[in-house]
């Protein structure tokens, strides 16, 4: 008995799983992501278009025929979506796609007319994803070019390191970081620590003694360093450990290596701090902060990761908080407004519309805001059709722009609200603004 093919979602899963596995590098991952992705939008579209084809003309192809389609059209397309996410991956993609559409051309099973057809067709749609996930780049922000002198601490002498064991990295980072930097004194912030507590006794040792402080692990942990470092005046190394580094990607520093570079370097700058500002009290953000519909996917995610992992959850609580959310009332600088969403972004993020992935600087000064309304007629449909159809910076629903301070009253009646990925309560008035090249960091040499 013929052993029959695994199914599409099956060898996306493997696919993915294997990137994972076999690389660490972001960029290759995305690839993995946007090309596994444009396969299956290839083999569906091949699928449907076979049954529209046969419902007019009942052809009854054999399953071989539409199976030849579709590997051709689905390596296509893998092939142009991960070259386009990371052209380094060319020379090894591209001659397997076009080995696999010449092999079927030489097996005489169809015309090159026909083949060319099929290798458009992935090629195509893999272009398309763009328009609607926009290519990322692994390049390091304009502030990340050094823009004054920071300590250069030769195999880390100086540096008091913290490694948040509880960040959610897929690697132990401990050992790889001891080994680039011998001289560091690396402390690991263990399951049930006071990660705050930790940070403290770190900074006054750097304090007395000079040098610089570290940390390791994601957004949330980079944040609570920023801010104990800035109150301080303590230069920070920021090492990526987390499930989504967000922050270390922006100013250059994809791995472990890349910061330990830039401390032995002596390379630095300043960012700004975004700070929120309510009953009396201020909590700051590196990367974002959010309200509406936003805080409730977090949750939604966050119920499911365990079960399905991360993306697949966040996809399903996206659907679930666009079916039973609802707008909220609040008023920005005195305007009332009914509103899905509110971003605001510390420093201008790129590209412009519903997906922003990366800044291009992250000492401009400026917060970037993004409003979806609530208030037009059909505000979710016009949003969704929007998206797709790739014209959302006209939509009357979305607007975007750069503000210094924003006041947003209400904010109480919603409940929460999210930053840098971390939900939190809210208070009835909040004021959003920035502290201005508040944190020395280090940053890696110009590129």
């Amino acid at each position: 008995m013929r052993t029959q093919e695994p199914r599409l979602g099956e060898r996306t899963k493997l696919a993915s799983s294997a990137a994972k596995v076999l690389t660490g590098n972001r960029s290759t991952r995305r690839a993995v992501l946007r090309g596994t992705g444009s396969l299956a939008l290839a083999a569906a579209a091949i699928r449907a278009t076979t049954k529209a084809l046969d419902s007019r003309r009942p052809l009854r192809r054999p399953p071989s025929d539409v199976s030849s389609s579709r590997r051709t059209s689905g390596t296509a397309a893998f092939a142009t979506a991960a070259t386009l996410e990371s052209p380094r991956l060319a020379p090894f993609l591209l001659p397997v796609a076009a080995g696999v559409a010449a092999a079927r051309v030489r097996s005489g099973a169809h015309s090159p007319g026909r083949v060319l057809v099929d290798v458009a067709l992935g090629a195509g749609i893999a272009a398309a994803t763009c328009r609607w996930w926009p290519l990322h780049r692994d390049e390091p922000a304009d502030s990340a070019r050094p823009k004054l002198p920071v300590p250069a601490l030769p195999s880390g002498k100086g540096l008091v390191v913290v490694v948040n064991s509880d960040a959610g990295g897929e690697v132990p980072a401990e050992v790889e970081l001891r080994t680039l930097l011998p001289k560091a004194d690396v402390r690991l912030c263990e399951a049930g620590e006071d990660l705050d507590t930790v940070l403290r006794q770190a900074a006054a040792q750097v304090q007395a003694r000079g040098g610089a402080l570290g940390v390791v692990g994601g957004d949330g942990t980079a944040n609570a360093a920023a801010v104990l470092a800035a109150d301080s005046r303590l230069p920070l190394a920021v090492f990526p450990g987390g499930t989504l580094n967000h922050f270390a990607a922006d100013l250059g520093l994809p791995t472990l290596r890349n910061t330990a570079d830039a401390i032995e370097a002596g390379c630095g700058g300043t960012v700004d701090l975004g700070r929120i500002t309510g009953d009396g009290t201020s909590t700051y953000f590196l990367n974002t902060f959010s309200i509406g519909v936003y805080p409730e996917l977090v949750r939604a995610r966050e119920a499911r990761e365990t079960s399905l992992g991360k993306w697949p959850a966040l996809a399903l609580g996206l659907l679930h908080v666009l079916a039973d959310g609802a707008p909220i009332d609040v008023t920005l600088d005195g305007q009332p407004r009914q509103l899905w969403l509110l971003f605001a972004g510390n420093s201008r993020y790129d590209p412009p519309g519903f997906a922003p992935s990366y800044r291009p600087t992250l000492d401009d000064g400026l917060l970037d805001l993004r409003v979806v309304d609530g208030k037009h007629p059909f505000a979710r449909t016009r949003l969704v059709a929007a998206f797709l159809t790739g014209t959302l910076s006209r939509s009357r629903v979305y607007q975007e722009t750069t503000v210094t301070r924003l006041r947003i009253d209400g904010v109480g009646k919603t409940g929460d609200y999210t930053r840098d990925g971390e939900v939190g309560p809210a208070c009835d008035a909040l004021v959003i603004d920035k502290r201005v090249r508040a944190l020395t960091i280090y940053l890696p040499a110009s590129q």
